[in-house]
């Protein structure tokens, strides 16, 4: 596989444009307009129902669009499924990995179904069970192995054909904190090896950490793209002032109290109580706060300052937290992840 700089002005991988799909009166997707750089990791963070297992399916061509267009390395989704099929991989939150196989009959068994021969499939499998870590243990059975063990495999497997982009649906879901950041240094690998990676996640710390770009769903439409930062940067700068009250019943009226000081920025967290406001004068804002709050006679529990995170990125932008759930119902009634779109 080549090295791609994306750094170079390289024409786009992947472009969608006005992309809309419905079920019943239920807009999934809606007039979505999308470009993704080759060598770069994007991730598609949205709540439940905002759209992105039926926008993932209809660019790993398992849904095709009511109207729009998508297009990966200049192939229609439509008109050249086949052929797009041929150029990606895709590892969604199920395991798509048989327990009776070993690692590296499934890997072959990969490759035969990607119609490679016998022998180029048993070499690539065994140059994959070493990119991943998994030599050791290729001839025990899949059913022999760990959470993170099995997650590689089924990454190396969506790899077998060495295609130029990678879709993964919840890659690391399930997986304790080792195994997890043991396969995102697997997938960054991947990265500079040239792929592209186009993911969802529900962790916003990862996607912060490793995301090129990130883009917000939300109902069908894309709210918000840009690098992380760009994004945070729409959350007040670079810092955040947070109070707790100690009479949650204050909340209201400390909201008003406090709108003097940014009204458009200033929100309240449904789930925990807590106020939230920009603080771009950091120490100077958090006394005007306590002033305030003091003079309405409004008793504080504790507050502080912090750095955005992506998380209250997404509350700002969708209203919502980032769902917590392992799991969640795609828009047209189906689990996320499923069908595998193997080949």
């Amino acid at each position: 596989m080549p090295y791609i700089d994306p750094a170079q002005d390289n024409p786009p991988i992947v472009v969608v444009q006005g992309l809309f799909k419905a079920f019943g009166l239920i807009r999934a997707v809606d007039g979505i307009d999308l470009t993704v750089k080759p060598g770069t990791i994007t991730s598609l963070l949205g709540p439940n129902g905002s759209g992105k297992t039926t926008f993932v399916r209809i660019l790993c061509t398992l849904l095709q669009p009511d109207r729009g267009t998508a297009e990966i390395a200049g192939l229609d989704v439509v008109r050249q499924a086949a052929a797009v099929r041929s150029i990606i991989g895709l590892a969604g939150q199920n395991t798509a990995v048989d327990d009776i196989l070993t690692g590296r009959e499934n890997l072959i068994m990969m490759g035969r179904l990607y119609h490679l021969d016998s022998k180029e499939a048993r070499r690539r499998a065994g140059d994959l069970l070493d990119f991943f870590g998994l030599s050791d243990a290729a001839e025990r059975r899949v059913k022999t192995y760990s959470g993170g063990m099995r997650r590689r495999l089924d990454l190396a497997a969506s790899m077998i054909a060495y295609p130029p982009m990678i879709f993964l649906d919840e890659p690391t879901t399930g997986l304790d904190p080792r195994s997890r950041l043991g396969l995102w240094e697997v997938i960054k690998g991947l990265v500079e090896r040239g792929t592209t990676i186009f993911l969802t996640t529900q962790y916003l710390e990862e996607a912060d950490r490793v995301s090129d770009t990130v883009a917000v769903l939300d109902a069908g439409r894309i709210i918000r793209q840009g690098t992380p930062q760009e994004l945070k940067d729409c959350c007040g700068g670079d810092t955040l002032l947070w109070v707790k009250l100690a009479n949650p019943a204050s909340t209201n009226t400390a909201a008003h109290t406090l709108r003097t000081l940014d009204s458009e920025k200033l929100r309240v967290d449904a789930v925990t109580g807590l106020l939230h406001l920009p603080a771009r004068e950091g120490n100077t804002t958090l006394v005007q706060v306590v002033r305030q709050l003091d003079s309405a006679g409004i008793d504080i529990a504790d507050l502080g300052l912090r750095q955005p995170t992506l998380d209250d990125v997404f509350l700002q932008l969708t209203g919502r937290r980032a769902e917590t759930e392992s799991r969640e119902q795609s828009d047209d009634g189906l689990e996320e992840g499923e069908p595998s779109g193997r080949p």
